[in-house]
């Protein structure tokens, strides 16, 4: 499967499939989408509704180019709050590809430094990464993969349902469910019929929120 760097209408790059013209990030800005639909509506928003909590928990679905556990990684040190993460992707990045991602300024060493870790740091192991942020990259497929880790809130970054529409479906979301601790959340960028009604069905209340630039709307499930 050929994979290709695209830059997106806010300067930030993503990743596009030539064959299929997929890509990982919205093209109207893969920072802003990321930063709208995991880190406002997700985790700030968490960290808002538990501010007594020391530590949260997230699961990503769809490890990708590393951009959302960048944002979250910088997101804790500005919090002040620990954050454990795991993620899963069954197909990593290939080394030149993520040496071209442009997700930090050059002469913003920390940022520099931390996206460097993200993606050299061993798979199938916690890595500490800084004093707040702790990651574990697992290589497998959402089917496939198992935990005793509760998560406080779940990343779903899956391709769009109608290039994965077998990762879109009640079975999937009553797993994620499942995963989550009491209160906790999972937030997606899709607002399609068929995904807020599989979530719903699986347990979920769901709530449907404004979308970043070229979306209408995005969504927000919470147990």
């Amino acid at each position: 499967m050929e994979r290709k760097i695209t830059h997106t209408a806010d300067g930030s790059v993503t990743v596009i499939i030539p064959e299929s013209g997929v890509t990982f990030h919205s093209v109207n800005g893969a920072i802003t989408e990321s930063r709208h639909v995991f880190i406002d509506a997700g985790l700030k928003y968490w960290l808002q509704q538990n501010k007594q909590t020391s530590q949260c928990n997230i699961f990503e679905m769809g490890f990708g180019t590393g951009l959302n556990a960048l944002l979250t990684a910088q997101e804790s040190i500005e919090s002040g709050k620990t954050i454990y993460y795991e993620a899963v992707e069954l197909y990593p990045l290939e080394e030149e590809l993520v040496a071209q991602l442009n997700y930090c300024d050059p002469s913003q060493v920390e940022c520099v430094t931390l996206l460097s870790a993200i993606h050299t740091c061993p798979w199938e192991i916690k890595a500490i990464l800084t004093p707040l942020f702790s990651i574990k990259k697992v290589k497998a497929s959402l089917t496939d993969y198992s935990t005793h880790q509760f998560s406080n809130i779940i990343y779903f970054d899956a391709f769009d349902p109608n290039i994965q529409p077998e990762l879109w479906t009640e079975a999937v979301f009553k797993k994620l469910f499942d995963m989550l601790a009491d209160s906790g959340i999972l937030v997606t960028y899709s607002s399609k019929g068929a995904v807020r009604r599989a979530m719903q069905s699986a347990g979920f209340a769901v709530e449907k929120l404004p979308g970043p630039p070229g979306k209408r709307e995005i969504i927000r499930g919470v147990k």
